[in-house]
């Protein structure tokens, strides 16, 4: 099993900024893509940022692209979401991901997730 650790959340005003982590542990971690999803309340969970496990290659959602950054730090076992510009619509619990040789940009191709960390942006 991976574990997957989110902290960084809180509450940030529309324009403002934060960085969101997820620290895994139980397996060895650059076998993994990495990932974030984020649930919105009433709304079905949706893609954000996935970052590869060989390149570093990296892919968004088109509601974050040129806002928000995810990079991984190996030795550190890490995945950060940094985000910028944030608005009212990215409240949201957002979740890390793991995926083992495969980028994932569903939930269908996730083999592990976090518990989550809620994002709340204010107007």
């Amino acid at each position: 099993q991976l574990q997957l650790v989110e902290s960084g959340g809180g509450l940030v005003q529309a324009g403002g900024s934060l960085r969101v982590s997820c620290v895994a542990s139980g397996r060895t971690f650059t076998d993994y893509a990495m990932g974030w999803f984020r649930q919105a309340p009433g709304k079905e969970r949706e893609f954000v940022a996935a970052i590869s496990w060989t390149d570093g290659s990296t892919d968004y959602a088109d509601s974050v692209k040129g806002r928000f950054t995810i990079s991984r730090d190996n030795p550190k076992n890490t995945v950060y979401l940094q985000m910028s510009d944030l608005k009212p619509e990215d409240t949201a619990v957002y979740y890390c991901t793991a995926a083992r040789m495969v980028v994932p940009k569903t939930p269908r191709a996730v083999n592990y997730w976090g518990k989550g960390t809620l994002v709340t942006v204010s107007s």
